[in-house]
């Protein structure tokens, strides 16, 4: 978890992701992702010489024919960590998969999510959303871009929404995933399994696949095209 929690000090120093006062509104999926940025951002509140508070927000997806997953092993983290939780119930999951019956689900999904976590951030009173994507879903976007849309780009490390007076910050942006991976097994986060019908079908999982296998052919493949993303200073990194 020091090694995590050193990538996720430096990127927030490097992209200037917290200041004093700060009241950060963290995207818990119940995935490994989301459960180590709670984790490191409560911890890095003793050391890091910024005053800021941290709340948990799950968007419960709400669809009646999966069942609702049990938030009560997050709520015991959360507490644990010091850090106040909520979980908004919404009726995404319904829109998506009983009434629209969306083939391709996952874009509309994402943006109805993000509209009830920054709905949700801004009821909190926070002014900074923190989303959970690390490194390998930085080359994973930047790849998804470039075949599906033919065009360079990726997500932001930094990003103010003017409509909704939020900033989304992505403070483990320079983490491996083998770091998540590796702090969520040794410190048995209470990851709750996705209820998502299409999880593990998805056209990311199909890149993250990809990605994968180029990097067992050339090891190293990752780490360059992520240099290369940082050299360009592609969409702010």
């Amino acid at each position: 978890m020091q090694k995590l929690m050193g990538a996720m000090r430096k990127a927030i120093q490097d992209y200037g992701m917290l200041s004093d006062g700060d009241r950060v509104a963290v995207g818990v999926s119940g995935g490994k992702d989301s459960l180590a940025l709670l984790a490191g951002l409560a911890g890095l509140r003793d050391y890091i010489g910024i005053d800021y508070q941290v709340v948990g927000i799950t968007i419960d997806m709400g669809n009646p024919k999966v069942p609702t997953p049990d938030w009560g092993r997050v709520e015991a983290f959360c507490r644990a960590l010091g850090v106040p939780y909520q979980v908004k119930r919404t009726e995404i999951g319904d829109i998506i998969f009983n009434v629209r019956k969306e083939k391709n689900p996952c874009s509309l999904c994402a943006r109805m999510r993000r509209g009830s976590l920054h709905d949700a951030a801004k009821a909190a009173g926070c002014n900074k959303v923190a989303l959970g994507h690390h490194k390998d879903d930085a080359v994973e976007t930047f790849f998804m871009n470039l075949f599906n849309e033919g065009r360079l780009g990726c997500f932001q490390p930094v990003t103010y929404l003017s409509r909704k007076d939020l900033t989304v910050i992505r403070p483990l942006v320079l983490a491996d995933e083998f770091l998540v991976s590796s702090a969520a097994r040794r410190l048995d986060f209470p990851v709750v399994k996705s209820s998502c019908p299409v999880d593990g079908h998805t056209n990311r999982e199909r890149m993250k696949e990809y990605i994968r296998q180029q990097e067992r052919l050339d090891h190293g493949f990752k780490d360059r095209i992520f240099g290369a993303i940082c050299r360009a200073h592609l969409d702010g990194f």
